[in-house]
Parts: structure tokens; C-alpha cells; sequence
């Protein structure tokens, strides 16, 4: 096992349940939450959307992220992921869900409170509609279809193992109150992509296999499908990186609370540097890419990766996944 610098000192790379047996110590206590079984073809598609214990469990479906440190962004990548320092980012610990939030895990919420969509009051949605032919124009990809959301996708209900998506930024946030929970900034979204890795970017792929849902063969016309999608994949079909987590990169752009407002190199280093009232009137980050990303146009599934979402527009491409912090 390669070592990594983890609160100051070195230690093994070593999962949550790895901790007690190598003598680890996360600086939050354990909580008897379940590590979900997820991770193959076969484990996915049987998932029912609901982590054990859900209702009942402050931490279910969420894995602990112990604190630590990274270099924000990338120098492989976009211009605006330059790093602003070469000198690491301190992050504290704190929880995270290990998958997207789940269609099951939102609708529980809407059940719950009664929560509109800003999708279901503006009725309308962007959707992605991919040409026959070579189309360079994105105007020519994206519509904006009237009654789209999260519940009602192309005529169908989407499955409760699938990740939610046509979801805004007030949205998801709505929903991680609800529970107590926030969305991460991009900083901490990044350093849960990485994955004790001190490396500038984490990609699609390990030991040499894809280990992402993304687009491959020339976008938008033609789709080979060899990680096995041509679309949304459900939550936890590949394996979970080194913190536990599924589908960090890749199946759906996740929304931080983190404003985009430039470039790293311009001095926005990731954190949440706006209150709510100047957000509402922002474009926020979104990381990880997406179903839709390929190596010929947004190649932006890696961990350092960013884009700028509107925050009030609701999407075939973006999901979310909540943390919470320690106390």
C-alpha cells in the first residue's frame, strides 16, 4: 500500500472498516451505519434506492471521509482548473452519501413535505436529445421540454435505483436540509473525487477498466456504449473509489454550493465564498462530468473537473449527493 499524508502524519491507505483492524484513527467516531453492497451490474440493478436504516439513521447511506488535504484542480485539464498555489488545502472530515441521491431517497422527501420541483412550477426542463448526424451546434442537442422532471422523464416514471436528475440547485439544497445535511463545496467535492490520492486528477478508468458511466465514440451522434449505457446508469453500477463512494465521476454532474465565479488561477479556491442571497442570483459549480462527457467534447470526467450551472435550470445531465458535517 502506497502511504499519503492524512491530519499530519502518514498512515496506510486504509477503507472505513479497514480502521480498527490496522489501528486507524478517524477523527469522527464510527456510526453503525451499513456500507451499502453495491458496485457490480447484478448488485445495481437489484438496489431498491434505500440505504438500510433510512428514516431512522442521521448517517444512512453515508460513509465517513476523514479530514486531510489536496491541491485543488489540475494542470492536465481546462484552464480554469489550474491550480491558484501548489501549497495543499486542509479538509476537515465528514460524511458523505455513497451514491447519488436516489429517485427512492427524493421521493421520500417530497412524501414527506410536499415539496414542488422548480421543474414542476416553471414546467419546463433542458433535455438532451442526441442528432443522428454530426452536429456541432449544442442548441441542436438541448430542448427545453414542458413537463419534464424528476418523476415524469420521457412519459415513464425513472426507477428508484436511479440517481434523480432534473433537480436545481434550491432543489437539492431543500433536500439536504431536510435531512440535516448540506451540499459540499467544490473543495470538498474534489477531495472526496481524489480519494486519499495525491495526484493532481483521478479519471474514468482503473487498472485499466472503465469505472465510469460516460460517453464513448464521437459525441453527440454516435454512442458505442462500452461501459455498457447510453444513458443515466443506476446509482453504484462500478466500483466504489478508495473513500467508498460510487459514481463520483461520471452517470451525472453534482451540484456543490460553491459559486462559479472564474478560474482557480484567479484566486476562487473552491470554498463556499458566497452567502445564500448572492448564490440565488449566481452560476454554481457542478464536478465529476457526466453520462454525456467524452473524449471528444467535455472531457471533464475527473475528479478536478468543473463547469458552470445555472442554478435555477433543471437538466437531463445533473444530480447531487449531500454531506454532512461533523458537529
Amino acid at each position: 500500500m502506497r502511504n499519503v499524508m492524512l491530519n499530519g502524519s502518514k498512515i496506510f491507505l486504509c477503507s472505513w472498516i479497514m480502521f480498527s483492524i490496522l489501528g486507524c484513527k478517524p477523527s469522527q467516531p464510527a456510526s453503525p451505519t451499513a456500507s451499502l453492497a453495491l458496485g457490480t451490474l447484478k448488485q445495481c440493478q437489484s438496489y431498491q434506492g434505500l440505504p438500510q436504516d433510512w428514516g431512522s439513521l442521521a448517517t444512512s447511506g453515508m460513509v465517513w471521509i476523514p479530514a486531510g488535504e489536496i491541491i485543488l484542480g489540475s494542470q492536465h485539464g481546462y484552464p480554469d482548473e489550474k491550480p491558484f498555489s501548489q501549497q495543499p488545502q486542509q479538509v476537515s472530515g465528514f460524511w458523505a452519501d455513497q451514491t447519488e441521491v436516489t429517485v427512492a431517497q427524493f421521493k421520500s422527501f417530497v412524501d414527506a413535505t410536499g415539496y414542488v420541483t422548480e421543474a414542476e412550477k416553471q414546467k419546463v426542463a433542458a433535455v438532451f436529445i442526441a442528432p443522428q448526424q454530426p452536429q456541432t451546434d449544442p442548441m441542436k442537442w438541448w430542448q427545453l421540454q414542458q413537463n419534464i422532471s424528476w418523476k415524469h422523464i420521457n412519459g415513464t416514471i425513472p426507477p428508484p435505483h436511479h440517481p434523480v436528475r432534473y433537480i436545481t440547485y434550491n432543489d437539492a439544497l431543500a433536500y439536504a436540509t431536510w435531512l440535516g445535511r448540506d451540499l459540499p463545496s467544490e473543495l470538498e467535492n474534489e477531495y472526496m473525487a481524489k480519494g486519499f490520492s495525491q495526484q493532481q486528477d483521478i479519471g474514468p478508468e482503473h487498472n485499466g477498466q472503465l469505472n465510469a458511466n460516460y460517453w464513448q465514440g464521437q459525441f453527440p451522434h454516435q454512442n458505442t456504449q462500452i461501459d455498457g449505457f447510453s444513458d443515466v446508469a443506476p446509482v453504484g453500477c462500478f466500483q466504489a473509489n478508495p473513500f467508498g463512494l460510487h459514481d463520483i465521476i461520471g452517470n451525472l454532474w453534482e451540484w456543490t454550493k460553491s459559486p462559479y465565479i472564474g478560474a482557480h488561477s484567479d484566486g476562487h479556491m473552491g470554498r463556499p465564498e458566497a452567502t445564500r442571497a448572492q448564490r440565488a442570483a449566481m452560476i454554481m459549480v457542478i464536478k465529476g462530468g457526466s453520462f454525456l462527457c467524452a473524449d471528444n467534447y467535455c472531457a471533464r470526467y475527473r475528479a478536478a473537473a468543473r463547469h458552470p450551472q445555472e442554478f435555477d435550470l433543471a437538466t437531463s445531465h445533473v444530480g447531487f449527493r449531500t454531506i454532512r458535517r461533523a458537529p
